[in-house]
């Protein structure tokens, strides 16, 4: 008996759209990564990329459950001393919408190298328009 093992040249990448709109942000995330590192595919293996592109839509209008819109808490440092920074979520989705899923999912991927090429395939609007027509998304319903 063999064991089927995917060559990278046989990979195929394929582009989805999400609607963010009255999505709650972490069961978003999940799936987002989920599709992002490949385990959706009966192909899937972790020493390769073969994740699909996934573009979220309406990042703006993402939802959180609970308190979490006036507690949760985006902590940056700037490099110097005393130099870190805080934003509350309220702050965030009206400055940064795209940084609010972009930090959810990058902290469900993989910390190395393979984790951040993963995140590349990312695009997040916060609007309903995007500029990726030609590569013919298709929409997934979460």
């Amino acid at each position: 008996m063999k064991t089927f093992v995917v060559k990278k040249k046989n990979l195929k990448n394929n582009w989805y759209i999400i609607n963010a709109k009255n999505q709650i942000l972490g069961r978003l995330s999940t799936e987002i990564a989920k599709r992002l590192i490949g385990k959706h595919k009966t192909e899937y293996t972790t020493n390769l990329d073969n994740g699909d592109y996934i573009i979220v839509l309406n990042a703006k209008k993402i939802i959180v459950t609970g308190n979490k819109k006036n507690n949760k808490i985006y902590y940056k440092h700037t490099g110097y001393i005393g130099g870190i920074k805080k934003k509350f979520f309220k702050e965030m989705l009206l400055y940064y919408p795209e940084k609010i899923i972009q930090n959810a999912v990058k902290g469900m991927l993989p910390k190395n190298i393979l984790g951040k090429k993963m995140l590349t395939k990312l695009k997040i609007f916060s609007g309903n328009k995007h500029n990726h027509n030609a590569q013919k998304p298709k929409i997934i319903n979460i």
